[in-house]
């Protein structure tokens, strides 16, 4: 058997030698490339600048993938395997959806949108969207899971469209759109709105700080809407916002997109792994960075980590709730944005750019990512304290920042560590022979920006 005959993440596995040599071999995928959009409308520094300046229209009709769940048992059913609270969650309201590997790591988060009592979908990354399917097809609930494939597994009319509308001009913009007045909907609920003569709903939520709206309809009535919005986005400073903006959003809002999913590891995860097929993104994908281990585990992150500790619905059981509660209650890591060095960053593009054989690994702007899964070793007086991922350039920060889960007793706001830059002895395609290079990061919140989101009048 070749790598290009196996079927399964399993098998592709078994044939690479181990999870790590899978995803760091030269097979896999490099940088996520966004389908469906432009990389720029007009530039993407002004492109992520509207969304704290005026108005930002932000596309997601064709890189997120959508499962719709149906049947008169969902919320049971998603109550045995994902670990956020769901009473109440009525009608017509939105969440996050955090599901774990049995021992506690995080496999992955999506959007859960509740539509009607007996239809519910989840839209995002594949990660969560995959478990929770696995799980679906085997459950004695009654829940039927239909997968509607992101653009960048092939390219159909979807479900619905979708778009972002987001900065501090957002809630005018729309509230014009609309015809002048807004239902009430407080954060994360959903309201059904008429824009150029279609019906459409908005999730209510803000990346921004500000109050902003995620918006969706028929996939033949996108072009009206989307025109619409355009039109009177004239009279609020509105960017349409490209791919390589797009890519930065995660920094500021302190969302973690893409960590690596925790399937890797264990015969526990076997079926899974078996079930997960050889052409998804977990089996594709990349992983890259100066961290170096042979134990897949050590790239994982737990929930959390993460962040989502006040997510989590402690009172009932789920797939991994007692490793889960073990983590939580003794947790050494957690996540901090980190802020590198200007004149750092400047060196290394310097030495990738104009160096001799000994340069470094370029620093890509907006976003330095140049494998799907990123993690860079972070140190402190030569000493491992973590990892970064997911790294951007952001034009409202005016640094590049990153994504560390980084020991606990360094994660006071001023802390200075040291961010190791490369990848060892690659044998990816992509990644150019250099030399490692140390970058300085202090330590700032998450997120980076203060939110008001939550409390804003809207």
């Amino acid at each position: 058997m070749s790598d290009h005959d196996a079927q399964s993440l399993e098998e592709k596995i078994q044939f690479a030698g181990g999870a790590v040599q899978l995803l760091r071999g030269p097979g896999q995928l490099g940088p996520y490339v966004f389908p469906g959009i432009a990389a720029e409308f007009t530039n993407w520094r002004d492109e992520v600048r509207s969304w704290k300046e005026g108005s930002a229209l932000l596309e997601q009709s064709y890189h997120m993938s959508e499962l719709h769940l149906r049947g008169n048992e969902i919320i049971p059913f998603l109550s045995t395997i994902a670990v956020n609270k769901f009473d109440p969650f009525p009608v017509r309201k939105a969440k996050q959806i955090v599901v774990a590997s049995p021992d506690g790591y995080l496999v992955g988060d999506a959007i859960l949108f509740h539509e009607e009592a007996d239809f519910l979908r989840i839209v995002g990354a594949p990660f969560a969207l995959d478990w929770v399917q696995y799980h679906a097809e085997a459950s004695p609930f009654d829940v039927t899971a239909t997968l509607d494939h992101n653009s960048s597994v092939y390219e159909h009319d979807r479900d619905v469209f979708r778009v972002q509308v987001q900065g501090p001009e957002a809630l005018e913009l729309v509230t014009e759109a609309a015809g002048g007045s807004l239902p009430e909907v407080k954060f994360f609920g959903i309201a059904e709105l008429t824009i150029a003569g279609k019906r459409v709903r908005a999730l209510r939520h803000g990346m921004a700080g500000t109050p902003g709206f995620e918006i969706y309809g028929a996939w033949e009535d996108q072009h009206a809407v989307r025109g619409e919005l355009e039109r009177i986005g004239q009279k609020h400073s509105l960017r349409k916002v490209g791919a390589l903006a797009y890519s930065t959003t995660a920094q500021e809002s302190g969302w973690m997109p893409l960590p690596l999913p925790a399937i890797y590891h264990g015969e526990q995860l076997k079926s899974y792994r078996e079930w997960v097929p050889g052409l998804s993104l977990e089996a594709l994908g990349s992983l890259g960075g100066s961290l170096v281990s042979e134990r897949i585990e050590d790239y994982y992150v737990d929930p959390i980590e993460a962040g989502y500790k006040g997510l989590v619905d402690w009172d009932r059981e789920f797939v991994g709730r007692d490793a889960l509660a073990e983590r939580a209650a003794n947790q050494t890591r957690t996540k901090v944005t980190l802020v590198w060095n200007d004149d750092d960053v400047a060196a290394v593009n310097n030495s990738a750019l104009f160096g001799t054989d000994s340069s470094a690994q370029l620093i890509a702007l907006p976003s330095p990512m140049y494998a799907t899964w990123a993690a860079d070793a972070v140190r402190h007086g030569g000493d491992s304290v973590g990892f970064s991922q997911y790294m951007s350039y952001s034009a409202n920060a005016k640094h590049i920042l990153s994504h560390g889960i980084i020991d606990i007793s360094l994660a006071e706001p001023g802390t200075e560590l040291t961010l190791l830059w490369g990848e060892p002895d690659s044998h990816r395609d992509n990644v150019s022979p250099h030399e490692l290079r140390e970058i300085r990061v202090t330590v700032a919140p998450t997120p980076y920006f203060a939110k008001v989101i939550k409390t804003a009048n809207r």
